[in-house]
């Protein structure tokens, strides 16, 4: 299907060489939709660490590629069969392109279906991404965003949030039970402080940034601990605030190359360490399985049913996210700087749309 009334050229940020900044140039606004396909109206994008691993070319996608799989903005073209969404509607976009349908996990629960391994692939990741105006994203793997959440506030949670929810969705956690986050003051962690202390979780926030350990706390830890103290100190700490027994479930966000292993550490004898970060390795000490039977769940995102429900209690709870805004997209190389310098509390988002660009400024007093 080929979408009309749209213009036949967009700026866009590309991969065009692994290990080399984005080109942001003119290129051509996609027009031909698949039948379960929207065509969105970029207005905000972030950025996301799994970013530079695509850059770096860890991924293998092929390139030229857009940048960002973290993006929203308003349907202005629908595929043929496309029945729960119309023009006009604000759309968080799913990562997921094209599933097949017919393998295991297409035919199993609807937590599975996001593992099918015949996709097309995913957007930002392997297919064109959310740093443009214009972005095609399959239409069973996005999510309505509710009136009372902002285009700002739902690009992270495109990744970010649904990343961080489906971890505290798998640790499976009661209210009055303790959750680590490691790594608690970054994009996911700091949103994972805010769904885990509404939970109703007692949380625990390990950084190794003044900056991270300040937006831990800010964001809802009951108790925070630097892991520069070593891990040895940082276990102390926990068991303190523990009973002596460590936590129900740690939840590992940072790829720190000790992140995991210190992630089982805090975790109470026969808990759950959910493995969040993609490190090249993920080294844990045989005693820690064995003998202290940590189990270790791996979790990728979450599934289109449970990012409905996330943006629905984002609403319902008024979740913020600590963003850093730049405006437009020949402003991400900016972005990219203070995202390397180690500074950025939180998430790097790309105003897109002229009209988001300008109520964004207005909110902050700016011209």
């Amino acid at each position: 299907m080929v979408v009309e009334d749209v213009p036949e050229k967009m700026l866009a940020a590309q991969v065009v060489e692994f290990n080399k900044p984005y080109k942001i140039d003119t290129i051509r606004t996609p027009s031909s939709l698949s039948d379960h396909d929207l065509l969105l109206k970029v207005k905000v994008a972030s950025l996301c660490h799994s970013d530079g691993m695509v850059s770096a070319g860890i991924i293998g996608t092929k390139l030229p590629c857009i940048a960002s799989h973290e993006g929203c903005g308003e349907v202005v073209g629908l595929g043929s069969s496309v029945k729960e969404f119309k023009k006009g509607d604000r759309v968080m976009a799913g990562l997921p392109m094209h599933r097949c349908g017919h393998c295991p996990d297409c035919l199993g629960p609807d937590e599975l279906k996001r593992y099918c391994p015949n996709l097309k692939g995913h957007v930002g990741i392997t297919i064109d991404g959310a740093f443009a105006e214009y972005l095609v994203v399959d239409a069973r793997e996005s999510s309505r965003i509710p009136d009372e959440v902002s285009y700002e506030t739902a690009a992270p949670m495109a990744c970010a949030g649904i990343t961080i929810w489906g971890g505290l969705v798998r640790a499976g956690l009661k209210a009055g039970e303790t959750v680590a986050l490691v790594g608690a003051g970054g994009g996911l962690g700091h949103l994972g402080c805010q769904f885990a202390k509404v939970m109703g979780l007692q949380v625990v926030g390990i950084d190794a940034r003044d900056e991270g350990l300040e937006l831990a706390k800010c964001s809802g830890a009951h108790v925070v601990v630097d892991a520069r103290l070593g891990k040895k100190k940082v276990v102390e700490e926990v068991k303190k605030v523990t009973n002596g027994m460590g936590v129900h479930s740690a939840i590992t966000i940072s790829d720190a190359p000790d992140a995991a292993a210190l992630g089982c550490a805090i975790t109470k004898m026969h808990g759950t360490m959910i493995q969040i970060a993609q490190p090249p390795e993920v080294s844990i000490p045989f005693a820690e399985l064995i003998f202290r039977d940590i189990r270790v769940h791996g979790s990728l995102t979450s599934s289109r049913n449970e990012s409905q429900r996330m943006l629905e209690f984002v609403a319902e709870h008024n979740i913020t996210v600590k963003t850093n805004p730049f405006f437009g997209l020949k402003e991400i190389p900016r972005l990219i700087e203070l995202a390397h310098s180690g500074k950025m509390a939180g998430k790097g988002v790309i105003i897109v749309d002229e009209d988001e660009i300008r109520r964004g400024k207005e909110r902050r007093g700016m011209k």
